[in-house]
């Protein structure tokens, strides 16, 4: 199922859980990330640092086949050329959330379902200027497919998308959901009683990243309500006191939820 296209042409695809076996926890993450190119012209000068042009190839993607990807899409030589970007702008999330919540959990990839609030690339206001202002014109000229990117929703779900990711949820069979960040609280769990930030539960170390009981849909579970991974991992935008406190859970909270998680599995 196609989203629309990203520059240059290629589909923007739903991003979702590929293994279907069960699971010990549901990770709930917020809309996919894309494939991030940095585009040159004909000469090498740079036009945009980090352009969105691919679909991530699997749900939190960690970043790596970044030249495979870009070769396959056609950009004529007259338009320039597109080289990876930056690594640190490919697969930070899923970096992230292998390196700073699953290993302090003692879980692999092979332990976790993954699903996103919206499971497709969104254009952020960013994106938006570099499509308007660099892409759209050269797009015009020679005649490049026109960027068709949806930009991120004011609504992050609606009631048939929460039943999709409530139903995702039973057939995962974890007993524990994960929520990273505000956004999955606001737009998920709180339809089922949940508070909508994670500072309502507390904004230090001693309230951090323990376990609330929620039912979802007549199944009781455990919540564990962690930050963005862009906190977690210190990325542009991020806030240092939710980093700190993150760090702070990976070594003296975490082992303590994972003794939890392995008597409830």
């Amino acid at each position: 199922m196609s989203e629309g296209n990203f520059p240059f042409g290629m589909p923007i695809r739903r991003v979702v859980q590929k293994d279907r076996g069960p699971k010990r926890v549901f990770v709930l993450g917020v809309y996919a990330s894309a494939v991030h190119a940095r585009w040159v012209d004909p000469e090498g000068a740079q036009v945009i640092k980090a352009l969105g042009v691919a679909s991530e190839p699997y749900i939190f993607w960690r970043g790596e086949g970044v030249e495979d990807i870009l070769s396959v899409i056609d950009v004529p030589p007259e338009a320039g050329r597109l080289v990876p970007a930056s690594k640190h702008l490919n697969g930070p999330s899923g970096r992230s959330l292998d390196e700073q919540y699953l290993a302090p959990l003692g879980l692999t990839r092979e332990n976790a379902w993954l699903c996103d609030l919206v499971p497709y690339s969104c254009m952020n206001p960013h994106q938006l200027l570099a499509v308007q202002d660099r892409y759209t014109p050269v797009a015009q000229r020679f005649a490049l497919p026109p960027a068709k990117w949806p930009r991120v929703p004011n609504k992050l779900t609606d009631a048939p998308r929460r039943a999709e990711i409530a139903a995702e949820l039973h057939e995962s069979r974890a007993d524990i959901l994960i929520t990273l960040g505000d956004l999955p609280l606001k737009w998920f769990t709180a339809a089922f009683g949940s508070e909508r930030s994670l500072g309502a539960y507390g904004r230090d170390l001693e309230s951090y990243g323990r376990l609330h009981d929620l039912e979802v849909e007549g199944r009781r579970l455990k919540l564990l309500l962690l930050v963005h991974p862009r906190q977690a991992a210190g990325l542009a935008g991020h806030n240092p006191a939710w980093r700190s406190i993150h760090e702070g859970w990976v070594h003296e909270v975490a082992p303590a939820v994972t003794q939890m998680e392995q008597r409830l599995s």
